[in-house]
């Protein structure tokens, strides 16, 4: 059973470092493979007919009769799926489709001899539909491969035995072990045992908080230093993982409202289509004198070439395209809807704790005692706190490290509920615990010497309660340490700024967008850490509920706003965005069920790629529908005016309508 727990933790500590912020998403960068395009179904079917038509076509001057069966063969191979699509459309919706449009084309082409012709817009018209449908699956498979950036396992109890079960089996009821450092997996109450966790993805605070038995906590937080038995409250569907399943359903549904509105049309367009085609075929003949041959060449010329298959194909490849690639790079989009919202961005409105920041201390300020050197305090402070998995005691272990202080034997090393830890180093008994009132500051001495980050001397400050004052302003935590029962000094940590923050912000105002900052900190903590990183517009001390009234006013004054949180205390303001987007690594649940898009590796900084490739969606966009309606109507046009030959028609259209979907798949890159 040991075994199988450090299997776990081996497994989570792997998965923790190939998930850092700085991780790219998986398969970045990666170019189409034909070779999986080759295996998509409706390729083969389209390559087949086109096969077909290219053998009918080359013994067509020998084996005429034989010639027609192949071409027969060619129209079933490649518009058999097309046409049961326009059938059940018919039928089902009572709608015209332009599946139907190709379809009748094609027919009324051979009706008149133009075996060719008519297999060859089947064939470029089955390719177009297969390029689409690849683009599809494309999509689908880079956002399905985001769910395994999400662990999938928890250690069920069962009868006295440890069991690894998956977190879609779990219900309310069961009991859980969960290791130090581990996520726990799903919502629940403490059985049994204590630690600290972070949980900023859910409250929004910056430090841990301790949890004993008969406390909640949630899932996608992480257990600190004790190991913790945890009673399972919700079912797996209400889980982080289930969220995500959920919310890749939702990505393959959901469709923009620019393609809504072109299926729309679609069946408008497809009726009027239909109309001129039938007074094409009934009307020249009797008003105009044509031949009724002549009329019904026409007429499936302008069939042909007024069908709106480009058109329609100009929105969703591109838009498949962008969302696959951003995948690739760690951001899931519930839909394209949002890809297209999230291109017209003018602001963009940060969370702080968790999302411009990591949630994670480090050690800021060592203030100490005259009679106690800042080496001292802090080499024997972290030989205690080493045998500690607080994070706060991690941040104060890694700071001696990083000056290079030996650690010592710690002894008797205890943790004193509510107010901290203590261990004897050397025969001295180091205690190191919480600033809390006035208990500490009455007992501080008044000569101090001290170091802050910069190591620039306090000596001489009498003013202890003024000290911790600035330092609390400035968005710090404060450990007061004693030695042998008298103060010996003091220690300040803060949360750590993202490392691709400043980065991020910077990228972002150079594309013309506007950076704000919401937080329920206080507003010198706030101003600081929006100093570091370049924000421009802070807006602090704000509930959850005013928090959606800043984005409201946002909306207002700029226009469309994204915003970027992590914790349950951002959802209502995720909502009220143009577009919500949740940190998917240190997120919670509830804010990536509210939120319209995804940054699963947390890296901030892709937020400003994002938002230039939406733009560059847009920009195809618009370049194909322009494209489209220009080679309509110049076809059109050239049908009536100049004698459009069925063939040119074919090559024309059809060729128009592979043009605007390679281009959209140039977004794949």
């Amino acid at each position: 059973m040991q075994a199988i727990h450090q299997s776990l933790q081996g497994k989570q500590q792997a998965q923790a470092k190939r998930l850092s912020a700085n991780t790219p998403g998986p398969n970045r960068g990666k170019k189409p493979d034909f070779r999986v395009m080759l295996k998509n179904k409706e390729m083969q079917a389209a390559l087949g007919s086109g096969l077909m038509m290219l053998i009918a076509w080359g013994i067509a001057p020998y084996f005429a009769t034989l010639s027609v069966i192949l071409y027969i063969a060619a129209y079933a191979i490649g518009g058999w799926t097309k046409a049961k699509e326009g059938i059940e459309t018919l039928v089902k919706d009572r709608d015209l489709d332009v599946n139907l449009l190709m379809i009748a084309a094609s027919l009324g082409a051979a009706a008149i001899g133009y075996w060719n012709e008519g297999a060859m817009l089947i064939f470029i018209f089955a390719l177009s539909g297969a390029l689409e449908s690849y683009a599809t699956e494309r999509s689908h498979k880079d956002i399905s491969s985001l769910l395994a950036l999400k662990p999938e396992t928890a250690l069920r109890i069962e009868d006295g035995q440890m069991k690894v079960v998956a977190i879609e089996d779990l219900k309310a009821g069961d009991l859980l072990l969960v290791k130090p450092g581990e996520l726990i997996p799903a919502d629940g109450v403490v059985y049994r045992g204590s630690s600290s966790i972070n949980q900023a993805s859910i409250t929004g605070e910056s430090m841990p908080v301790d949890k004993s038995t008969g406390d909640e906590v949630y899932a996608g937080t992480v257990n600190g230093e004790g190991a913790l038995y945890v009673e399972v409250t919700k079912s797996a569907e209400g889980s982080l993982f289930g969220k995500i399943i959920k919310l890749v359903e939702e990505a393959q549904a959901e469709v923009p409202d620019s393609q809504r509105f072109m299926e729309r049309f679609e069946g408008i367009y497809a009726r009027i289509v239909v109309g001129v085609t039938l007074l094409v075929i009934a009307g020249t003949p009797l008003f105009l004198g044509w031949t009724w041959s002549d009329a019904f060449y026409k007429a499936m010329v302008f069939l042909v070439v007024a069908s709106p298959c480009a058109l329609v194909s100009s929105i969703m490849p591109v838009m498949l395209s962008a969302m696959s690639s951003s995948a690739r790079r760690g951001i899931l989009f519930k839909g394209g809807a949002h890809m297209e919202n999230i291109a017209r961005t003018k602001v963009v409105a940060f969370d702080k704790t968790g999302t411009l920041t990591m949630g994670t201390p480090q050690v800021t300020d060592i203030l100490t005692a005259s009679h106690v050197s800042r080496e001292q305090l802090l080499s024997a402070v972290a030989s205690v706190e080493n045998l500690s998995m607080h994070p706060l005691a991690l941040a104060i272990v890694e700071q001696a490290n990083k000056e290079s202080l030996p650690l010592q034997e710690a002894e008797h090393v205890q943790s004193i509920t509510g107010h901290g830890i203590e261990g004897t180093v050397n025969g001295n008994v180091w205690m190191i615990g919480r600033l809390d009132g006035t208990a500490w500051t009455e007992r501080m001495p008044d000569v101090v010497t001290g170091s802050i980050s910069d190591a620039t001397s306090l000596e001489g400050a009498a003013d202890w309660e003024k000290v911790c004052a600035r330092l609390e302003q400035e968005g710090k935590t404060i450990s007061v340490v004693t030695v042998n029962g008298e103060f010996a000094g003091l220690i300040a940590m803060r949360d750590m700024i993202r490392p691709q923050a400043a980065a991020a912000v910077k990228k972002l105002e150079s594309m013309g967008v506007q950076v704000a900052m919401l937080t329920g900190d206080r507003a010198r903590s706030a101003s600081v850490i929006a100093r570091e990183t370049g924000v421009s517009m802070v807006y602090a001390d704000l509930l959850p509920e005013d928090k959606v009234k800043q984005v409201q006013a946002l909306r207002e004054q700029y226009g469309h706003v994204l915003m970027v949180g992590d914790g349950v205390n951002d959802a209502p303001a995720l909502a009220a965005a143009t577009v919500g987007m949740g940190m998917g690594l240190s997120g919670s649940g509830t804010a990536i069920e509210v939120a319209d898009a995804v940054l699963m590796n947390d890296n901030i900084e892709e937020i400003a790629w994002v938002i230039g490739q939406a733009r560059r969606a847009e920009r195809t966009v618009k370049h194909n529908m322009w494209f489209a309606i220009t080679v309509i109507l110049a076809l059109i046009a050239g049908n009536f005016l100049q004698d459009v030959a069925l063939p040119l028609g074919v090559v024309g259209h059809e060729g128009s309508t592979i043009l605007v979907i390679l281009n959209g798949l140039r977004l794949l890159r």
